[in-house]
């Protein structure tokens, strides 16, 4: 099965998000920014507020589309420690990832939010929502965060993830709401006809703050 593009994948992900209608104090979630482009289309359909979380992959030195672990605004990561020990990679070399990465996320919540108030998440309902989940490690992070900052509940929402990071987040999250879930998984975009990338304009301009 492949999606036409990221609003077909938000339609086909909505059929299967109806049951937040009967729910309080909900937030959409995305995370940018293929992520807010299918979160846009569930907060609108469901009459939700919409705002974001920002993680950023910590990528392999070799393949920085190889995820190694990710890490959100505040400095918070995760590291995929068996990978790094395997290839022997530095502490200082993971490090100055975390930190630029970081880095990074802070400026683009800068960008994207204004002069929006901080998000609070106390006692509401976080949907997570990303265009697609294959190594987890961005979504993990995303989780972390939400924890943090004290969410009632956490339900993650993706058109597609990779079935053994299904099996991994579960555990993690109050409900993982998908369209499929292949078991194997090599990127998020063979998943798509269209998958161009989305443009921090287009972020902003979906937001509309």
């Amino acid at each position: 099965m492949k999606f036409l593009n990221r609003d077909d994948a938000g339609q086909k992900l909505l059929e299967k998000l109806q049951f937040l209608k009967d729910e309080k104090n909900v937030i959409i979630l995305g995370l940018p920014r293929g992520g807010v482009v299918v979160a846009k289309k569930i907060a609108e359909n469901l009459k939700l507020p919409l705002d974001i979380i920002i993680t950023r992959k910590i990528g392999f030195p070799q393949n920085e589309e190889l995820a190694i672990g990710a890490v959100d605004d505040e400095g918070n990561y995760i590291i995929n420690e068996f990978i790094t020990k395997i290839y022997s990679l530095s502490e200082n070399y993971i490090q100055a990832k975390i930190r630029r990465e970081a880095l990074e996320a802070k400026r683009r919540l800068k960008e994207y939010r204004k002069n929006k108030k901080t998000l609070n998440l106390k006692n509401k309902i976080a949907v997570l929502i990303d265009d697609g989940i294959a190594t987890g490690f961005t979504m993990k992070a995303a989780i972390n965060s939400c924890l943090k900052k004290n969410a009632a509940k956490i339900i993650i929402a993706s058109p597609v993830i990779a079935k053994q990071n299904l099996d991994l987040l579960a555990p993690l999250v109050d409900k993982v709401i998908y369209v499929i879930a292949p078991e194997e998984m090599h990127s998020i975009s063979q998943y798509y006809k269209e998958f161009e990338q989305t443009t921090d304009e287009k972020v902003e301009k979906i937001l509309n703050w």
